[in-house]
């Protein structure tokens, strides 16, 4: 038992708290919402639901066919259904980048090719929920959407934003002082002067009909109407969202899947110019990486001859396509480094002589010495005529050069023009080939896992180069295979480069190298298709460059293409008689063996046409063993024969002319099948070379097979080396793909016997080969499996959907299907894992179910049901769109009967009845979809299996095969249920759009079993969730999170109710497990984010039902609650059982708005402060309540008011929960000059309140214990929770609660609020009040200037984190716990934080957080700086305006209650507070309206009962007099005159109301700093005109005492301009405040208010002492007049009490004759005038003594406090004092003696 957490001892054992929780469990509210016990039945007629369980939800489809909705039901209608076009099933034809698209050109094909072509071709899928961007994953409250719906806020004016700045103001004085000159010649109290200052002011604006005697209703009604107009309509839009990291439920829309491309880099070749021109030159380009050995892109062939040197060729050159003449390419590279080069090769026409001869003319002639030299250049050129018209068809190498792509790219970048010349020599430049790193090192794509070390280069941001590039290397003729060029490159890295030392060939080729344009016109691909925008077919094109990449890169195929490449590497023919020196191969893809069968599919090179028919490689000259760096390109034919095959035929080329030599000679052939048992034949071939023309028949042999009677070179001996390379979208290249296709497609065709490799598997054998092959995927490589990700998975789904008949037997492979698919997507997983979103969704396979999977269709052959598939045969869609019979229903095409109607499978009718019904089915049926077809194997295949061959529907095959798998399948098939949920999802939608279910009603969309299937799926899942959550938190997050998007997508298409059970089962499998762990919080956090994404639902509201009114419970049975029922003054009718229901989360509220039932209780149970170790999961709770509250907020469907109510509705228990957390929430009044919180409530009260609510004996009779035990008192029953420690809440969670607070306010319905609050007992409202005082502060406005100090300060960041830090460390009980809090405590109060409460969370924070720190510049402008000003000032108007609304509510409420007076009081204290806080002028204007209107109800309230708020309520009106806003000021100045007015009324004389405005003015006067005398002189005018203008009282005495008063206040205001003058002067301001202070000598309360001045001055300037005397002749006179008023012996008999002190207390005597009696009205009625007040004194007296070291005059202070405290025996307090007075004496002791002669000197003098 001991280990057991409390949490679980608190359900084992009832104590105290737990009497509380089972109460309060039946109404579902908490203790404090218990007073409603009386409601008739409630107990026993709904069984009890704990908050933590979760309750039975209501039937929603049952509902609302019960409940229909209104047909008038205007703009409500919206949220009793979802819309009719809530889902769309939308085929969108997919994006083709060429003009047009790349398919086969044979019109014949075989049926893998049918279906890959069908793949990257077919329109995509889409299933849309169309209003799915209005759910709170896409909250346009979010910061990048706010910025716009915050246009045209109207500008709020603030009175701290108008302040007058410096100079102007100054000049103000200067005037001032000029006009009030007067007042200083003449002595104090001068009328005149004072009345001549008073009749020049000009008087504010003054209201109309202000002294109308108007009903209350009335004056109600026009201040509401007035309040209500112009209210901005969205309160979130005001507020910034939590910050929060990407909002859990959003879904991104995946990427489409397209072609691949890597980094593009465009590569323009603009001139090539050598020393001489004598010859056509021909060039080439490519990337090889070095590192990897790989040539990374296929040649670019470019031809920058002159007209003239093209001429040279004629003869040879057919006319050349436009194609062949491009210059300039686009190469792309995936995986770019800094091993990449460019590498460009030059070739020339063939001639005599080996390249070193041939070369030697172009290092020695310079073209400076032409002239000198000509004689030889025309030799040379006639030399090269000849053998261009001789040889002209041959080529042989000449030069070379490389580019270090990273050098140039990195050099580009850091100049700064704009376009760069580079200079790439060898011997130039220096450090050219060197590395240099670059610098702007960027993060890969998702798709390049590198290798580790490797750095990643950007080549999208650099800026343009050109280069020229001067220098060449010639080729040597034994050094031309790539593994030689592999090593120059390697070796022109190196400072001392072999190559430097070699005499290069000089030339100028320019190259601009740029990154490629988004969309560049003119574009061909590889295949020589136009890329779209090719406005004009005869500009010269740009090539795109075929990339092979580096290392594998995982996309799947979306595009046909099939291209094959040759690469001759060698040949050795130093063993062979005869002459062959000069060798060339001919290669040509031949479709049979007469030569005249050569296929016209070799792409050409450079200006040459398209496609030819044979392609040679270049001759090096006089050797026996050449190798070769040809690439001959080839378009391979969709469908391949046996006879398909490539031909190598090798010649000698005779260069010279002699007699009777033929110009080529064969000397060899040799060739390569295309396909090897049916699959394409590629890679590495080292071939025998046969001396004669190969025999009949031979190209389905390979020539490694001895044919008889042939010759071979070198005794059949491999002589040949060539490589061969696809890159194809058909072939798959890998054995087990190919034999998974090859057994589907034979099962497709029903061609038996299949052969595969050398096996030809019979159909008796074909079911085992199928499984087996199915499961050997998993042995196939990964990348050939997501090249061809789209087409494998299209077949696995058919063959689960589709069994296979075999043998007459049907096959079921819905198992092996299923864990293939499980271990493929696996596979991807865990391979591409850096290809995944925030949810562990691989990108890849999510665009597979978004875009490309679909229900196949119910024909074999036929191509899926989306419309425009390819084949002839009927489409599924069109047809269950049209209402036409069906002519082709082709029916003998089928070999199994099949049907797409799930319910038909079990029912015995005979096929033929079933295909005639459906067939000749009425042409406007819709039912004509269900394509069922009979053949004869149908009728045999019934009687055999006792139902119809049924086809399969995925989703049940899906669910069922999941549901029974074990082991190793269901682990994986959990590690990656997202796709399974969402494959499943998709399955459903499109088998109800074409089964047109979508219409119709959800009870009956989907089979009995299959529902019970996904049950048990998604308990045993939960089940998952719970037990493993512990163990592998990662996989569990995303599992959880995948069954709540799961249960998401079920509600659009699902019976609804059937879908809330499922999340009951979640909840149930939870709330168990809650029970038994140590530390829930993780548990409970995991419940959180799937409730979240549930809820996130774009018909959220309607989900929840919130037209229906609850229905109360049938028959009110008697209960446990009657016996209470006596005591409570309330009705028990249906209607408040109604009303109770809407606002406490009861069971009926929770069955019928059921999510929003789960949400609210969940914030109730984590906010709950007994709820241990759930802290901290308090910000993702109220963040998940803010974000649904203003995703409603912003909802364009719910923005008509009255719908906003109904939704508003579904919270109405929030006000409940929100009153629980007030001890809580963050006290936002700390920061201000307030007494902190109003102590309407005292803490106490709080913690004892459910004491005093739950009669004792029903608390204990429902806790099963009996009665008579209760002789304890209350408190001892609740003590366990009473000395319980609030962990308070953060800044941020406290204002995100309080904001939802006031949108429910904002929103409800009023009518309902009244009546709850009629319901609520005064305890409630005054804790509803002190929220709304909490609120006032939280909103209040900051100001212009704290925004712009806000701006400058740099320590934000700190405070974040230690916020953050907070959170998480609090999550955790303990002492740690309060240690935390208790430090906050201090750091909140510390200087630094107090400049707003703590800085944490205020608004400005949002870019501030700390990972945007560092990107953002932290200094806003001066537009963003208004921008927040302009926001925060409508935040803090309506915000105010909402509270101000609510307390009109409460108002209304009380005013027919008996218990009116202290409610009444809290509400005047909201208002009063309001209105000390900073307000915009708009807000003030409403506040004082209602402020008068309630003056104006219960007059007696202020001059009866709260004299402290008469008081409070005169020093806010004065000081807004004194505004420097004109509306302000004639508003307050017309409250001070009403508030005058009804004073009189009351008792023909208001000395009360004159009383405290002369107190409020001398307090106002002496504490404020930037008082300004001319504003309030103005106001006063104003009150003064309004007693002149006032009719009814022109009799009475009231003018008179009016202006007697008036005056009297611009006496005092005139001293105050004396003090202003002297405001540097202290010695002569406290001279100044004396003299006041003398002035009311007859007056207690004001010499007490300046005396109280004074000590604030002295004790501002650390003069404590003389502060210290201010307060003894304070206390003096209160000592005074108290021993006038009451009679009491341990009081002080006045102020001779004192004289020890200081002898000057005397002053303070009571004895004048003009002294008024204490006992007349409003005299001495300030909070000083009371023992209490006294005793304030006193201390405060002391410890000022204290701190000025005058310890002989703190023991004389106590003396006259410690008999009050014996008298009223408070031993806690005597206690202190005798400790203080302790420290007294001892430090006395300490000091020296000297101090008594300085200390009479004191005394002597007042201060």
């Amino acid at each position: 038992m001991a280990e057991r957490r409390a949490f679980a001892q608190k359900i084992s054992r009832t104590v105290a708290a737990e009497v509380r929780k089972q109460i309060s469990g039946q109404y579902g509210g908490s203790p404090q919402l218990l007073k409603n016990l009386n409601i008739g039945g409630s107990v026993s007629h709904h069984t009890t639901v704990p908050l933590t369980e979760a309750v039975e939800p209501v039937d929603l489809e049952e509902y609302l066919s019960a409940h229909p909705m209104p047909v008038e039901s205007g703009p409500l209608r919206d949220l009793f259904e979802f819309p009719s076009d809530d889902i769309e099933v939308v085929y969108t034809p997919r994006e083709c980048r060429t003009l047009v698209s790349a398919v086969p050109e044979e019109s014949e094909m075989d049926p893998h090719v049918r279906d890959c072509v069908r793949s990257y071709t077919e329109d995509w899928a889409i299933v849309n929920r169309k209003y799915h961007k209005l759910g709170t994953g896409f909250n346009p409250n979010t910061l990048d959407k706010q910025k716009e719906r915050q246009k045209g806020l109207p500008k709020q004016v603030f009175e701290s934003d108008e302040a007058p700045d410096g100079n102007s103001y100054q000049d103000e004085q200067d005037d001032l002082k000029r006009r009030s000159m007067s007042i200083d010649d003449t002595p104090r109290g001068s009328w005149a002067c004072s009345i001549f200052d008073l009749k020049n002011s000009l008087p504010d604006a003054l209201l109309p009909n202000l002294l109308d005697r108007t009903p209350n209703e009335e004056i109600d009604h026009h201040n509401e109407d007035q309040r209500k107009s112009n209210r901005h309509k969205e309160l979130f839009a005001l507020h910034p969202a939590p910050d929060e990291e990407e909002p859990i439920e959003r879904l991104s829309v995946p990427e489409v899947p397209k072609e691949h491309f890597g980094q593009r880099l465009l590569v323009k070749c603009l001139s090539l110019k050598f020393e001489i021109e004598i010859e056509p030159i021909f060039a080439s380009l490519a990337l090889y990486d070095v590192k990897e050995k790989k040539k990374i892109s296929e040649n670019f062939y470019f031809d920058l001859n002159s007209e003239q040197m093209k001429g040279m060729l004629r003869p040879h050159v057919p006319p050349a396509a436009i194609s062949t003449l491009a210059r300039s390419a686009i190469f792309s590279i995936t995986y770019p480094s800094q091993d990449v080069f460019l590498v460009i090769k030059l070739e020339k026409v063939l001639q005599q002589g080996d390249i070193g001869e041939c070369a030697e003319p172009y290092m020695i002639f310079k073209e400076s010495d032409a002239a000198k030299n000509k004689e030889k250049l025309e030799k040379l050129k006639c030399q090269a005529e000849q053998f261009c018209q001789r040889l002209g068809k041959y080529r042989m190498p000449f030069a070379w050069t490389a580019i270090h792509l990273m050098n140039i790219v990195s050099s580009a970048g850091s100049l700064e023009r704009d376009s760069t010349e580079v200079e790439v020599g060898t011997g130039e430049r220096k450090g050219s080939w060197s590395e240099r790193r670059n610098s702007s090192i960027v993060g890969r794509r998702s798709l390049e896992r590198t290798t580790s070390g490797d750095e990643a280069c950007n080549l999208t941001s650099f800026r343009p180069a050109t280069l020229t590039v001067t220098n060449f290397f010639k080729q040597e003729g034994d050094r031309l295979s790539d593994e030689d060029l592999y090593k120059f490159l390697a070796d022109m890295r190196r400072p001392s480069s072999v190559l430097r030392r070699l005499r290069p060939i000089t030339a100028q080729l320019k190259i601009d190298i740029s990154p490629a344009p988004e969309n560049p016109h003119y574009c061909l691909t590889p295949e020589l298709l136009q890329v779209k925008l090719y406005p004009d077919s005869r500009v010269r094109p740009t090539r795109e460059i075929l990339e092979f990449p580096a290392r594998d890169v995982y996309v799947p195929n979306t595009t046909y293409r099939n291209l094959l490449y040759v690469y001759p590497q060698s040949l050795n023919f130093a063993n062979r008689q005869g002459s062959a020196r000069n060798i060339t191969v001919k290669v040509q893809f031949m479709y049979g063996e007469d030569p005249s069968n050569a296929m016209p599919v070799i792409f050409g090179k450079s200006s040459c046409p398209e496609f030819s028919k044979e392609a040679y490689t270049a001759v090096v000259y006089h050797n026996r063993s050449p190798d070769f760096h040809e690439e001959i390109k080839i378009k391979l034919p969709a469908t391949l024969t046996d006879h398909h095959h490539l031909l190598f035929t090798f010649y000698h080329v005779s260069c010279q002319q002699k007699q009777n030599t033929p110009l080529e000679t064969p000397v060899g052939y040799t060739w390569i099948p295309m396909l090897q048992n049916g699959r394409l034949k590629t890679g590495q071939f080292c071939l025998p070379v046969s001396l004669e023309k190969p025999p009949q028949a031979y190209s389905v042999l390979s020539p490694e097979v001895p044919l008889p009677g042939m010759k071979w070179v070198d005794n059949h001996k491999g002589v040949f080396n060539v490589e061969v390379v696809a890159v194809s979208s058909l072939h798959t290249q890998d054995p087990y793909l190919d034999k998974f296709f090859a057994l589907v497609h034979a099962l497709d065709e029903h061609m038996f016997p299949v052969r595969i490799g050398d096996m030809r598997i019979m159909e008796n054998n074909l079911e085992n080969e199928l499984k087996s092959s199915i499961s050997a995927l998993n042995s196939s490589q990964l990348e050939p499996v997501v090249r061809f990700l789209h087409l494998l998975l299209d077949k696995l789904i058919l063959l689960v959907v589709r069994p296979p008949v075999i043998a007459g037997q049907i096959v079921n492979l819905g198992q092996a299907s299923f864990e293939a698919m499980a271990s493929i997507i696996n596979r991807l997983h865990k391979n591409l894992d850096g290809n995944q979103d925030q949810h562990g969704r691989n990108s890849l396979l999510a665009s597979y179910i978004y875009y490309v999977f679909r229900l196949p269709n119910t024909y074999p052959n036929s191509p899926s049901p989306g419309p425009g598939g390819l084949g002839g045969s009927v489409h599924y869609a069109t047809m269950a769109r049209s209402a036409v019979r069906p002519a082709s229903l082709n029916l003998n095409r089928s070999r199994s009967l099949s049907n797409s109607n799930p319910d038909i499978s079990g029912t015995p009718t005979s096929p033929d009845d079933e295909v005639r019904s459906i067939i000749g089915s009425k042409a406007t049926d819709r039912s004509c979809n269900r394509m069922s077809s009979h053949t004869e194997t149908s009728s045999f295949l019934q009687t055999l299996t006792g139902r119809l061959p049924t086809k399969k529907l995925f989703h049940e095959e899906l669910a069922l095969q999941w549901v029974v798998c074990s082991g190793s399948v269901r682990e994986a098939a959990l590690q990656q249920a997202w796709f399974f949920f969402e494959l499943m999802v998709k399955s459903m939608v499109h088998h109800l759009y074409f089964a047109d279910k979508l219409e119709g009603s959800r009870k009956h969309r989907f089979p009995e079993r299959f529902m019970d299937d996904v049950n048990a799926l998604v308990s045993t899942i939960a089940g998952d969730i719970v037990s493993r959550f512990q163990k592998d938190t990662e996989m569990v997050e995303r599992l959880n999170t995948s069954l709540a998007f799961f249960l998401n997508d079920l509600l659009s298409i699902m019976d609804r109710g059937f879908v809330f059970s499922l999340i009951k089962t979640c909840y149930k499998q939870v709330s168990a497990k809650l029970y038994n762990i140590p530390n829930p919080s993780n548990l409970v956090s995991l419940r959180l984010d799937f409730l979240r994404i549930v809820c996130s639902h774009e018909h959220y509201v309607t989900l929840n039902l919130p037209c229906s009114l609850l229905t109360p419970p049938a028959s009110p049975s008697p209960s446990v609650s009657s016996a209470t029922s006596q005591s409570s003054g309330f009705s028990t009718n249906v209607q408040d059982q109604k009303i109770a229901n809407m606002f406490e989360l009861s069971v009926p509220f929770r069955q019928q708005h059921y999510l929003a039932g789960l949400v609210l209780t969940e914030l109730a149970v984590i906010l709950d402060p007994d709820a241990e170790g759930l802290f901290g999961l308090h910000k993702k709770v109220i963040n998940m309540v803010h974000n649904l509250l203003s995703s409603h907020d912003s909802d364009p469907r719910y923005a008509d008011p009255q719908v906003k109510a109904r939704v508003a509705m579904l919270y109405l228990p929030l006000i409940g929960v929100i009153m629980e957390t007030v001890p809580q929430l963050y006290d936002f009044t700390e920061s201000h000059n307030q007494r902190g919180r109003p102590s309407c409530v005292a803490v106490d009260d709080y913690e004892s309140e459910g004491g005093s609510m739950i009669s004792q004996t029903v608390a204990m009779a429902i806790a099963g214990t009996s009665v008579h035990q209760l002789a304890r008192p209350s408190s001892i029953i609740l003590s366990s929770s009473s000395g319980r420690q609030h962990s308070t809440f953060s800044t941020e969670s406290s204002r995100s609660l309080l904001i939802c607070l006031l949108w429910v306010l904002k929103n409800a319905d009023e009518s309902v609020l009244q009546k709850w609050f009629t319901d609520l007992s005064v305890l409630q409202l005054n804790r509803l009040l002190d929220l709304l005082y909490l609120c006032v502060s939280c909103f209040e406005y900051k100001g212009k200037k704290v925004f712009e100090r806000m701006n400058s300060l740099t320590f934000k960041k700190s405070k974040d984190m230690r916020a953050k830090l907070e959170e998480a460390i609090l999550g955790s009980i303990g002492a740690r716990q309060e240690m935390v809090r208790r430090s906050r405590g201090q750091l909140e109060r510390s200087p630094s934080g107090s400049a707003f409460g703590s800085q944490e969370n205020l608004r400005w924070r949002k870019d501030m957080t700390h990972w945007r720190q560092n990107t953002e510049k932290l200094d806003k402008s001066r537009a963003e700086i208004e921008h927040e000003a302009l926001i925060d000032g409508n935040l803090a108007t309506e915000a105010n305006l909402i509270i101000l609304d609510t307390l009109e509510i409460v108002v209304q409420t009380v005013s027919v209650t008996e218990s009116k007076e202290s409610i009444l009081g809290g509400v005047l204290k909201v208002l009063l507070h309001s209105m000390a806080c900073n307000q915009s002028a708009l807000y003030l204007q409403h506040c004082f309206a209602t402020q008068r209107a309630l003056v104006s109800k219960f007059p007696e309230l202020l001059f009866e009962e709260e004299t402290e708020q008469c008081a409070d309520l005169c020093l806010r009106l004065l000081r807004h007099c004194s505004s420097s806003i004109s509306t302000i000021r004639s508003h307050a100045s017309a409250s001070l005159y009403l508030l005058m007015r009804q004073n009189f009324e009351i008792g023909n004389n208001f000395a009360r109301v004159k009383m405290q405005v002369t107190m409020s003015l001398s307090s106002l006067v002496g504490t404020s700093q930037n008082f300004n005398e001319e504003f309030l002189r103005r106001s006063l005018k104003t009150i003064l005109t309004y007693a002149e203008e006032d009719l009814e009282l022109r009799e009475t005495t009231f003018p008179d005492q009016v202006q007697d008063l008036v005056f009297n206040l611009h006496m005092i205001l005139s001293d105050t301009v004396k003090m202003k003058e002297h405001q540097e002067d202290p010695e002569m301001l406290i001279d100044l405040m004396y003299r006041i202070a003398k002035g009311y000598q007859n007056s207690p309360d004001l010499r007490l208010t300046w005396l109280q001045n004074m000590a604030g001055k002295h004790s501002e300037r650390s003069n404590h002492a003389e502060s210290a005397q201010c307060l003894v002749h304070s206390a003096a006179l209160v000592a005074e007049y108290l021993s006038m008023l009451e009679d009491r012996k341990y009081l002080p008999v006045g102020c001779v009490t004192f004289q020890n002190i200081s002898s000057n207390v005397l002053e303070e005597s009571a004895v004048s004759d003009d002294v008024v009696s204490p006992d007349e009205e409003g005299i001495c009625s300030g909070k000083y005038f009371t023992e209490a007040g006294l005793v304030g004194l006193l201390e405060q007296a002391a410890a000022s003594f204290s701190m000025a070291g005058m310890y002989e005059a703190v023991n004389e202070v106590y003396k006259v406090l410690i008999p009050i405290h014996e008298a009223n025996r408070d031993a806690k307090k005597l206690s202190t004092i005798h400790g203080k007075l302790q420290e007294a004496f001892s430090k006395i002791v300490h000091q020296s003696t000297g101090w008594e002669v300085g200390n009479s000197i004191l005394v002597s003098k007042e201060h």
